[in-house]
């Protein structure tokens, strides 16, 4: 994964209602919470241009991809977190 790429992804992505986020590091690694469920499902995530690849710490696999500046990963849509400025 190249710099670029990587700086396209990194951070933290969650859906509309903050139900799922999904932190993606530039390690490489993700970890998702799904409500009050922490770490629900880590791994690691591969990326090419804009198209991201998941292997899940079980072996599950998923795919990914960033239109717009939205990640559509799988059935899910997730919008990029911005640190609140105080």
């Amino acid at each position: 994964m190249t710099e670029r790429e990587t700086a396209e992804v990194v951070g933290m992505w969650v859906t509309a209602d903050g139900h799922i986020r999904q932190e993606l590091r530039a390690d490489g690694r993700y970890d998702e919470a799904r409500g009050d469920r922490r770490s629900a499902y880590t791994g690691r995530y591969t990326v090419t241009g804009t198209h991201l690849d998941y292997v899940d710490d079980t072996g599950f696999t998923a795919t990914g991809d960033i239109r717009d500046g939205v990640l559509y990963h799988e059935h899910l849509v997730l919008y990029r977190e911005r640190p609140v400025r105080r």
